[in-house]
């Protein structure tokens, strides 16, 4: 009974990791065409007692799935006829019931569960329902990743597992061919001192193997022990991880932030340099950390910017490697360093080439920090002047993440621009850091310069987690009843 319990939880992590994973990145005909082979393993691996319930609760999940296909392939009314709900009504605010034909197929899908739940007392729970219900999974994960495939993907699944299952036996042969030459080259090649080192330190294991088998000792009653709880205390960490990563999700959007209409100007009253000679620098940071977590929009100069990090994944891999293979990987996945042109004013990259200590270089891998220095406007929107001349302690640094690269590399100082922020941290102190959440140049003619607003890409987790949840449920429940959420995912896509 274990093992089920094992694979219906890993399957529960399954589930509600795949709407957050990049479909991009998934092999999903593939994929697809492994959970129906294990449909049907499954399936055979029933006793026979429970084949009969199984295999009409089997065809009737199969018959819901195919009437949402046709619904998907010919549309209409008489698609909507036979595959859609024939009316639908909400039970509350985000659960929705619905009538028709896969509704009635999956209710006769439940009536056989009951039935196979309650088959020889409580006996059937576990001896029918529980090895159903591996079928049942493998079932929907295969409807799911079918309406995740393409049909160049399905074709390109058929001929690869055909080649491979043909041109494995073949493939086998001659990659045992050529281990056993390279064995008998390498021996010949050794001296017989050598080979009999190699020999003896072959037999070692052998020798232990036989030895922990024919002997009851402490260390194999540990090891027992172990291998026995390995799986319960894997169990344990990843539950573990789980729950503290939903407290770093509430922690985090638990932190309100709203729009506020507090400007600039207010601010530098309340917490610049005026309200340090009034009070001290500690007292105004006190008075002003109630402004914690109010959202600004602002108008500023742009002084200038400077790269704080730079971050690069493929560097690191490639620094691993040895000489000659991280040369070859550089050039594969990286850039020459280009020829210089006589043309090309002030410093490029071609100058540095013959400083450069390898041929190619992985700098498009890059990933910067930024810091830029805002200093406030001279003049409002109504071309009032605010403040006489440039005060360097009333300007804030914003920290930029790779997003606005372009942007910021493109600007120029003076350039007046707008940006959004979240006031928190060092509030009241000089100079303040905030991160920066969108800018727009107001300012600016470059056509390098992006016209539109650049916004920073954040993660919604608990957009992502009630989208994973909603899809968990359809996964489940639909079409007979399904989770309606704002950002949720397509119920169509939990057949």
């Amino acid at each position: 009974m274990e093992p089920y319990l094992y694979f219906l939880l890993s399957s529960a992590f399954l589930i509600l990791s795949f709407p957050v994973a990049d479909k991009s990145w998934l092999p999903c005909s593939e994929l697809a065409t492994v959970a129906i082979f294990f449909t049907v393993s499954s399936y055979l691996s029933l006793r026979p007692a429970a084949q009969q319930l199984a295999r009409l609760a089997l065809l009737a999940q199969f018959a819901s799935a195919l009437c949402f296909f046709i619904k998907d392939l010919l549309g209409g009314w008489l698609g909507q006829l036979v595959g859609g709900p024939w009316f639908s009504m909400p039970i509350c605010d985000w659960l929705v019931l619905h009538v028709g034909v896969p509704c009635i197929l999956y209710l006769y899908l439940l009536y056989l569960c009951v039935r196979m739940g309650t088959a020889r007392g409580c006996q059937g729970s576990y001896s029918m329902l529980l090895p159903y219900l591996l079928c049942f999974t493998w079932c929907e994960l295969s409807v799911t990743l079918l309406h995740a495939s393409t049909a160049l993907g399905l074709m390109r699944t058929a001929v690869g597992y055909l080649l491979f299952f043909f041109a494995l036996p073949v493939l086998s042969l001659a990659l045992a061919a050529a281990l056993l030459v390279q064995l008998v080259q390498w021996f010949l090649a050794l001296e017989l001192a050598k080979m009999a080192v190699t020999v003896c330190v072959c037999v070692v294991p052998v020798l232990l193997r036989w030895w922990t088998r024919f002997s009851v000792s402490p260390l194999a009653v540990i090891r027992s022990l172990r291998r026995s709880s390995m799986v319960k205390l894997i169990l344990v960490w990843i539950s573990a991880l789980l729950l503290f990563s939903w407290f770093y999700v509430y922690r985090s959007e638990g932190m309100k932030v709203y729009n506020s209409t507090l400007t600039w100007q207010q601010y530098s009253e309340m917490c610049g340099p005026r309200a340090w000679k009034e009070r001290n620098m500690a007292h105004t940071q006190i008075l002003c950390s109630h402004l914690e977590g109010h959202r600004v929009t602002w108008e500023g100069r742009f002084k200038y910017v400077r790269v704080t990090d730079i971050e690069n994944g493929a560097q690191s891999v490639v620094n691993l490697l040895p000489g000659i293979i991280a040369d070859w990987v550089r050039c594969l996945y990286g850039e020459e360093y280009p020829a210089c042109d006589d043309n090309q004013p002030g410093p490029v990259l071609c100058q540095l080439k013959e400083f450069a200590n390898h041929k190619c270089h992985v700098k498009r891998f890059d990933r910067y920090k930024f810091e830029v220095t805002m200093g406030m406007p001279l003049q409002d929107k109504k071309g009032k002047w605010t403040q006489e001349s440039d005060d360097a302690t009333k300007d804030i640094v914003l920290r930029a993440s790779n997003e606005f690269r372009s942007v910021l590399l493109a600007l120029s100082a003076g350039s007046v621009v707008e940006f959004s922020t979240v006031l928190e941290g060092r509030l009241g102190s000089k100079w303040p850091v905030f991160e920066l959440k969108a800018l727009h140049c107001r300012t600016c003619t470059s056509p390098l310069v992006p016209t539109r607003r650049q916004v920073k890409i954040e993660q919604d987790w608990r957009g992502n987690a009630r989208n994973a949840f909603a899809f968990a449920f359809n996964f489940l429940f639909h079409p007979l009843i399904t989770v309606q959420v704002d950002d949720a995912v397509p119920t169509e896509a939990a057949v």
